[in-house]
């Protein structure tokens, strides 16, 4: 018999949004239970409403590859559980159904074709490296800080060509974007807006800098000199660049401290690691389906329609929950563990996939990829990075990170 809380309660006061689940990292027993019992579950009262939960892989994929019937539109509710956060409610083009979709997603998507990637490259290698060498021997210090926000906060200055000595506002930014009011950064909705309203002066005026010089190989610049996005209204504008700060934020920087801490928890993938550094490139797509950086999506269903067996109707709130596929024992094999040299490492959601697929996903690979590369170069002994008891970890059923990771470096 399960001694865990997830099987001693009725499955339908099952509610896997509660924030405290995330908080304590105890959120795999419910989510096991639901894909056994429930794959595709409905929550009547939860702090964000009633809503269902789809936690199988192929349910997911279901819902990723039908667009028609299950929306992103930001009008029916976007892409988060959080229907009261007018910040994630502005329009932008992941909450936006084709082809309006498809258009401003083209406009930026040349920051990551394979020439600008290559350009990046040196760049973050550059980075990366100063970072590792000015982090202190035998203290301890705080991961998250020191080393996943500070390179994700550089690689997103570089994105936006942002000035370089306030880049910190892109993190904070980021953060009051998706956060829970009440919880430290943001007291209230009003809050929120307010400082998203910071931010939205802020881009404008690089905006209009922009808009009259030469087209520039920048997020604004090329927004700013494509017919499909340069005359986006100011919400659809804000809404875009929220959507690539958040993005190019959250997912990068929780998968830095998600590697290691995966790496600490499973010592004789250290090991292995160690003694064969070429194993970085499947272990990359592993911290990333391990690690999940969002949580979720949402969609809303524009019709009546049948999922798993259950009837939902037009207008419901449809979660994916990509923690959830992403442990499912029918699509990957012995998915509770962290396996560096898996055969199939890219199975996974945590990218989403179909239309939404993340757009930088494989800038996000590289950053990861190089932050191993370089680590390794400097510490080649498993355990030589030593995680010093439990991390803590973000309050929110949207974005799976972690607010700090004390760290030892034994040199």
């Amino acid at each position: 018999m399960h001694k865990s809380a997830a099987y001693a309660i009725p499955l339908e006061e099952i509610d896997v949004s509660n924030p405290e689940l995330y908080r304590n990292n105890t959120m795999w027993d419910y989510f096991e239970r639901l894909r056994r019992e429930d794959p595709v579950h409905y929550c009547a009262k939860s702090l964000f409403g009633p809503y269902w939960s789809v936690t199988k892989y192929k349910d997911i994929m279901e819902v990723e590859t039908h667009p028609e019937i299950y929306s992103s539109d930001s009008r029916r509710g976007g892409v988060t559980i959080m229907d009261t956060n007018s910040a994630v409610q502005l329009p932008m083009f992941i909450q936006m159904d084709p082809p309006q979709h498809d258009e401003h997603r083209k406009a930026v998507s040349p920051i990551v074709a394979p020439e600008n990637l290559a350009r990046l490259e040196a760049i973050i290698r550059r980075r990366t490296g100063e970072a590792m060498d000015s982090l202190p021997l035998g203290v301890e210090f705080n991961w998250v800080e020191r080393v996943s926000i500070n390179l994700t906060t550089q690689m997103l200055a570089t994105l936006f060509d942002f000035p370089w000595e306030d880049r910190s506002k892109l993190t904070y930014w980021s953060d009051a974007t998706v956060a829970l009011p009440g919880e430290g950064l943001v007291d209230s909705e009003e809050h929120r807006m307010q400082i998203v309203g910071e931010c939205a002066a802020y881009m404008t005026r690089l905006w209009n800098e922009r808009v009259n010089a030469k087209p520039g190989a920048d997020l604004i610049s090329m927004m700013a000199h494509d017919e499909r996005t340069r005359n986006m209204t100011p919400e659809e504008f804000l809404g875009n660049v929220l959507l690539l700060i958040v993005g190019g934020n959250d997912t990068t920087r929780s998968s830095m401290t998600g590697g290691l801490l995966a790496l600490n928890e499973y010592p004789d993938q250290y090991t292995k690691l160690c003694g064969n550094p070429a194993l970085v490139a499947s272990m990359i797509p592993e911290i990333v389906r391990w690690q999940t950086p969002l949580s979720h999506m949402r969609r809303t269903a524009i019709e009546d329609t049948v999922l798993g067996g259950k009837h939902i109707r037009k207008g419901d709130k449809v979660l994916m929950w990509y923690v959830s596929g992403n442990r499912d024992e029918e699509a990957i094999e012995t998915p509770n563990d962290f396996i560096i040299d898996r055969a199939r490492p890219r199975q996974h959601l945590s990218f989403g996939f179909g239309i939404h697929r993340c757009v930088g996903n494989r800038l996000a690979e590289m950053q990861l990829r190089i932050l191993w590369e370089e680590i390794l170069k400097r510490w080649t002994k498993p355990g030589q990075l030593k995680v010093i008891g439990e991390p803590v970890r973000v309050p929110s059923p949207f974005v799976k990170g972690y607010e700090s990771m004390r760290v030892r470096i034994d040199a």
